[in-house]
């Protein structure tokens, strides 16, 4: 996926200038696809020289004035067709894995303090996701948009609380294998 999709997606959703897109991607999109502001921005100004969205300019008049971008048909056509490509499933890469099994084979690296910063993260996230679904579902969804939308954060709920129970057992494994190590 590029972010082109996701910002092509976020437009058909709804035309917004830059510094909301920004926003929607720091309060919803981007918990399953990050970008900067920065690689936003400059992605929106290569996809309207590529004729996928189209700019226009506010009722603000002057230099920095914002523009409103809303997806041209050729846009929605681009991300029909990347819609209809599918994918592959995608496999897991976590860095702290490889340093988990690096600390392993290398011996005496008490890894603890990473797996308890992956596990405060993970379950702040997960508790983040609980307050959006206590906010925006609390009663079952109608529209297929809505029901897509829940499904999509019922997905980061139950990736967040599987990592969430991952990083306690791993702690669990970890201490008492520094407890044998160094009674």
């Amino acid at each position: 996926m590029s972010l082109r999709c996701a910002i092509l997606t976020a437009l058909v959703e709804r035309p917004s200038t830059g510094r909301e897109l920004t926003r929607r991607f720091d309060s919803s999109i981007g918990y399953f696809w990050h970008a900067t502001h920065q690689q936003i921005y400059r992605e929106l100004g290569n996809m309207a020289d590529d004729g996928l969205i189209q700019p226009h300019a506010s009722q603000l008049k002057g230099r920095g004035a914002p523009r409103c971008y809303e997806i041209t048909e050729t846009g929605e056509e681009h991300l029909r067709t990347w819609v209809h490509s599918g994918q592959e499933p995608v496999t897991v890469k976590d860095p702290l894995l490889v340093r988990l099994r690096a600390a392993a084979v290398l011996g005496g690296i008490d890894m603890r303090e990473q797996v308890q910063q992956h596990l405060d993260y993970h379950r702040s996230l997960l508790e983040t996701y609980r307050s959006i679904e206590e906010r925006d579902f609390s009663r079952l969804p109608g529209t297929q948009r809505e029901r897509v939308q829940y499904l999509i954060l019922r997905a980061g709920i139950d990736t967040e609380l599987s990592w969430a129970n991952w990083c306690a057992k791993a702690l669990e494994q970890l201490g008492t294998e520094q407890t044998r190590r160094h009674p």
